[in-house]
């Protein structure tokens, strides 16, 4: 993230104070606001020492380009979290939980998928550089704050990615439609990598012939495909789900 970005929205705001409030230089507030969720806002930046600038509602749309940011705006610096996927899985005490996207191109998709992964404890998310979205401020303000705190690494390589993640010991799990095999029979419980396609068009062929395995989720009604948030949010919980019975 590029020094003096603003991030927009009281969830994505409140969640960078709380876990970062040396990287906010300044908050802007609508001066017309005074409703508790403002005052609340307004109390945690007096406590954190964080300055605030009272602005017309017309200078915050201004900032970020649209009037969805409820009121307030904040400009922060650069946070690092981890980098690289060796970074992630140096200091992990339990066995990983990544999730993989395959081109995700919708920044609501992918803020949803940084959420459900903060969530239920996915240790990272990975995407490719190319074609697909990165962070930005409308990703920040979906995730509402795990954007700031799970690590989102780019590849140049998503194919050579998954062949390091083999090489390390982590089971490339695949979601597909068509698979054989449904999620309730896959066995979960060891380190595994989650790997999902994009909106529409499912796992790329070379991504999903370097699956390890390949699983379905059972479908009970009419509808016959998942949005990939949803679909990622389906298969983090059914995996700690079997790692919590089986503790």
């Amino acid at each position: 993230m590029a020094a003096n970005e603003f991030i927009y929205g009281f969830h994505a705001v409140q969640s960078r104070l709380r876990s970062h409030a040396e990287s906010v230089t300044e908050l802007y507030v609508d001066d017309d606001r005074r409703d508790q969720r403002a005052r609340n806002l307004l109390q945690l930046a007096e406590e954190l020492k964080v300055r605030v600038r009272p602005v017309d509602r017309s200078r915050l749309d201004g900032m970020v380009g649209n009037d969805k940011h409820q009121g307030c705006v904040a400009r922060v610096t650069t946070v690092k979290l981890a980098v690289s996927i060796d970074d992630v899985l140096a200091y992990l005490t339990e066995p990983p939980l990544l999730l993989v996207l395959d081109g995700v191109q919708d920044p609501h998709n992918l803020g949803a998928c940084l959420r459900l992964a903060d969530v239920l404890g996915a240790h990272a998310v990975i995407a490719p550089k190319d074609r697909a979205v990165g962070v930005n401020a409308t990703v920040r303000k979906v995730a509402s704050g795990a954007a700031e705190i799970v690590p989102f690494i780019a590849v140049t390589n998503l194919a050579r990615t998954l062949r390091e993640l083999k090489d390390q010991g982590v089971w490339i799990m695949g979601a597909v439609g068509d698979a054989e095999q449904d999620l309730f029979s896959a066995k979960l419980k060891g380190p595994i990598a989650w790997v999902m396609g994009a909106e529409g068009e499912g796992l790329r062929r070379l991504t999903r012939e370097h699956c390890d395995e390949l699983v379905r989720i059972p479908m009970f009604g009419s509808v016959d495909s998942l949005n990939v948030s949803v679909a990622s949010g389906i298969c983090l919980y059914e995996t700690r789900r079997q790692r919590h019975t089986s503790a």
